[in-house]
């Protein structure tokens, strides 16, 4: 039993150092990467169209494609296990066609899919083509975002909704905002009134 103990806790050992050498190995191949970039490498990636700031973890599982777009994410962001990013689709307006066949694309087709600072998105999310992601914010577990969302919002379900603001009170989105960033970053007037507008509602 210990010696099985003792094979079990090798093949371990090596399995881990295989990972982190390929991890180091693929880094190369992204579009661009930053520090501290932690990823599964294990999982499917369009690589040259992934671009990926500071301090970004990517769980088990993930599939990011963006054959003919970018996925651009920004600095400090998370994204739990099996998490789905799909930046494009199928042009299915051709007339005449199986959509199988279609190889010509539109430009709304193939949109990208950014996300800025701060983000957490939860395990088993999948977030589709065209979509901006607001620093600061949450998509819960197991959603399907379509749109885009709002800086500081945590937003859930199919499709995606607003759930909540991920503070109390704007004042403290503001007091939060302003000590991560320059003043010239700071949100914009018309954001601040589009989550005032939310938290009136909630």
């Amino acid at each position: 039993m210990l010696f099985l103990r003792w094979i079990a806790k090798s093949v371990m050992l090596i399995r881990r150092i295989w990972r982190r050498l390929k991890m180091i190995l693929f880094k190369s191949v992204f579009g661009k990467h930053g520090r501290y970039f932690n990823y599964d490498p294990d999982s499917f990636y369009s690589y040259e169209n992934i671009e990926v700031g500071d301090y970004v973890t990517i769980g088990a599982g993930a599939v990011f494609l963006a054959a003919k777009s970018k996925i651009i994410i920004g600095n400090k962001v998370m994204f739990g296990p099996n998490v789905t990013i799909v930046g494009g689709s199928h042009n299915t307006s051709v007339i005449g066609k199986f959509m199988y066949d279609v190889y010509e694309k539109r430009a709304e087709d193939d949109l990208g899919v950014i996300f800025e600072d701060d983000i957490w998105v939860g395990s088993g999310a999948i977030i589709l083509k065209g979509v901006r992601v607001g620093r600061g914010s949450i998509i819960a577990a197991g959603s399907v975002v379509t749109k885009d969302v709002l800086p500081y919002t945590l937003v859930g379900g199919t499709p995606a909704k607003i759930i909540a603001l991920r503070f109390n009170d704007i004042e403290t989105i503001q007091k939060h905002d302003s000590s991560l960033y320059p003043k010239d970053k700071w949100l914009s007037h018309e954001t601040l009134q589009d989550l005032s507008d939310i938290a009136r509602r909630k």
